[in-house]
């Protein structure tokens, strides 16, 4: 299994950052997927989640209306559309899938939402 997230960066808040992990090493299409995130001295936290066919999806209450969680199977590539984004939002974030009961994340990328 091998996830590969992209797209963090420096943004100003009230910005916009869109996320993409790239999946491989498993059948992505049938996997439910999360995204995660861990901020300085704080625990994983749970941001959102999609089931496998999409049709699915739900949030963190602190991200609910603003980040939009979204994949396409043909490209076996998750996806976090955030906006909005608040100085609370500055974390690590992961994608992340649960397989034969065992979580996998991958490396991670930085979101720091300051002006």
């Amino acid at each position: 299994v091998q996830l590969v997230e992209s797209g963090g960066g420096l943004v100003k808040p009230g910005g916009s950052l869109r996320l993409s992990c790239a999946a491989s090493g498993f059948t992505f299409s049938s996997s439910g997927m999360n995204w995660i995130r861990q901020a300085p001295g704080k625990e994983r936290e749970f941001v959102a989640g999609i089931a496998w066919s999409g049709g699915i999806t739900n949030y963190a209450d602190s991200v609910k209306g603003r980040f939009t969680i979204s994949r396409d199977n043909a490209k076996n590539t998750l996806y976090l559309q955030m906006n909005s984004l608040k100085p609370e939002a500055t974390a690590v974030y992961y994608c992340n899938t649960r397989i034969n009961d065992y979580n996998y994340s991958g490396q991670g990328t930085q979101v720091t939402v300051s002006s």
